[in-house]
């Protein structure tokens, strides 16, 4: 029996039509364009301004165009995997919302919650379900509405994060292509340095959470940084060594856009050229989940058939790790 591996058919994606700039930034906090570019490397981010809409509005978008792109009968997909830290509710799923917005009768679904690491975690995962042989399509996603968890008085975090979206569609092959290995780690530490403080079942909402803007994203940024930089690089340095590639071998590596500096630092350890590094930072912002998929959206058509993609990402918990892609058609031809 040949084996069965799982491969990307296609991307679809979404980001609001709202472009938050950091003139406008700078009129909410003291800060400037001169010092959000040089120091993160963001010029503007999307924010989803419409009342009474979620991630899933974002999700059920690019879900949309995945599935016209593909050609794919709603009735076949088996699975949707969302990787959000922004869900509509605490329950149901945000994916069990997907469902119903795209109109699927077979499939199950649940979201997973790794923060900006989720979408590596979702893709391994749904790699798995095809690998089973049980499960010939999946839908993974990885969309947030960062802006929902944002406190736009905080000056060292409110220029970093914006809104959107992206899906793929994992689907059967027995070629060699596909997602061909990941080093996935998590270890605790990280809470300290970054977290949203109320909201859990360890502290519940009340006046006094609300009252002291509690509900926000918290992060120090100078050791997210650190630890950011060296976790990526040893988990990328560790897949290609694991699949015996060499820095040549490897066609794009497509980092979590958090900061730009830590985009430069991870890659020039791997000694991998600018022009070989995806970047869309600038206009998008840190999406956290919604990074990777945005990146293979946005860059689609620069991708063939074989090309040796490394995805890498790093978030809260801590939680990062690396993805080896053999890519699986001519983004071109799409």
């Amino acid at each position: 029996m040949e084996k069965i591996n799982a491969i990307i058919t296609g991307v679809g994606g979404y980001v609001p039509d709202y472009v938050l700039t950091n003139d406008e930034i700078s009129k909410m906090v003291d800060t400037t364009d001169e010092w959000i570019m040089g120091r993160i490397g963001i010029k503007e981010r999307r924010i989803l301004k419409d009342e009474g809409l979620g991630t899933s509005y974002i999700a059920g978008k690019a879900a949309k165009q995945l599935i016209q792109r593909t050609r794919t009968n709603p009735d076949d997909i088996d699975l949707v995997i969302v990787a959000t830290t922004t869900p509509d509710y605490r329950f149901p799923s945000t994916a069990s919302l997907l469902c119903e917005k795209l109109g699927l009768k077979r499939a199950f679904a649940f979201d997973m919650q790794a923060v900006c690491s989720g979408f590596l975690y979702a893709l391994e995962t749904g790699a798995n379900f095809i690998r089973s042989g049980n499960y010939k399509k999946i839908i993974v996603v990885g969309a947030e509405k960062m802006s929902s968890i944002i406190n736009y008085t905080d000056r060292a975090t409110c220029p970093i994060f914006g809104d959107g979206g992206a899906a793929v569609m994992l689907e059967a092959t027995t070629e060699d292509l596909g997602i061909m290995d990941a080093v996935l780690r998590t270890d605790g530490k990280g809470l300290p340095f970054l977290h949203i403080k109320a909201g859990g079942s360890v502290c519940t909402p009340s006046y006094y959470t609300l009252d002291n803007q509690m509900h926000y994203i918290y992060q120090e940024g100078r050791t997210v940084f650190k630890y950011a930089v060296a976790n990526m690089s040893d988990a990328c340095e560790a897949v290609i060594e694991r699949n015996h590639l060499n820095k040549n071998d490897i066609d794009w590596v497509i980092p979590h856009q958090a900061n730009q500096r830590i985009i430069s630092a991870v890659t020039q350890r791997l000694g991998v050229p600018s022009e070989k590094v995806i970047v869309n930072i600038e206009r998008y912002g840190n999406t956290s989940a919604g990074t990777l998929p945005l990146c293979l959206w946005d860059f689609e058509n620069k991708f063939k058939k074989g090309d040796n993609i490394i995805l890498t990402a790093f978030g809260a918990g801590f939680a990062w790790g690396a993805i080896y892609v053999k890519w699986g058609y001519d983004g071109r031809k799409k």
